[in-house]
């Protein structure tokens, strides 16, 4: 990457020049605010010192960030707070005090990087489960058996596609409950919640022609079956 670094003071220019190269970067140095608005074009990263011979630091900082909108860390001699907050409010993107660690101004530009880089897209989620014979497609809302269309209510959708999703895991009839039916897992401890997710797995079982589609664990809840 290169790096230019706006140092009023040359051994300390320098020395933060070499250590920069070390780290496989290349980097120019400037002395002065009118160098580093003639040079900036030629950088991706600005390391920016607000002690300035010539040109008010953070006048530099603020027409870099105008101009050029490069990444830039601002190095601040007085160690307050309040320099730190200028120097982020005139355009830095992060403030450091001096003197610092080469590592952490390395890995304060590396944070730097990831904060402006584009984030990328999710992945669109998968919304098609096939078993099998078995096809939910989840967008359509559409269940296929060897492609022949199975017509299904919406609680019955919504837990064959909750079992399919999960084929190697056994779901307990309270976790169906809170999922499918949205019912608190402290409510779904009765009686008549069992015998509703019962009713709707019989259902299930009678329009996919098969029983072991959907699997009974004994004492622990069900999960999907291969037909």
């Amino acid at each position: 990457m290169r790096i230019l670094v706006v140092e009023a003071q040359k051994h300390e220019a320098i020395t933060l020049a070499r250590n920069l190269e070390r780290y496989g970067h290349d980097v120019t140095t400037v002395n002065s605010g009118t160098a580093a608005l003639e040079n900036h074009q030629q950088a991706d990263f600005v390391l920016l010192d607000l002690d300035l011979p010539d040109i008010d630091g953070l006048v530099v900082c603020r027409t870099l960030r105008e101009t050029g909108g490069r990444p830039l860390i601002a190095f601040t001699g007085g160690g307050t707070e309040l320099d730190r907050v200028l120097g982020l409010r005139a355009g830095a993107d992060d403030c450091l005090d001096k003197p610092y660690e080469i590592r952490e101004l390395a890995a304060r530009m590396e944070a730097v990087m990831r904060r402006l880089e584009p984030r990328r897209p999710a992945p669109a989620p998968k919304t098609t489960v096939s078993i099998g014979a078995l096809r939910i497609d989840a967008a359509s809302r559409e269940v296929q058996l060897h492609e022949k269309p199975v017509e299904l209510t919406r609680k019955e959708f919504d837990l064959l596609y909750y079992l399919a999703r999960h084929p190697e895991m056994v779901v307990t009839r309270q976790r169906l409950m809170a999922e499918i039916w949205e019912i608190p897992v402290v409510q779904a401890l009765g009686a008549q919640a069992s015998r509703t997710v019962d009713t709707h797995v019989s259902s299930l079982r009678n329009k996919l022609g098969r029983s072991s589609w959907i699997v009974t664990v004994r004492g622990v809840g069900f999960r999907v079956g291969f037909g």
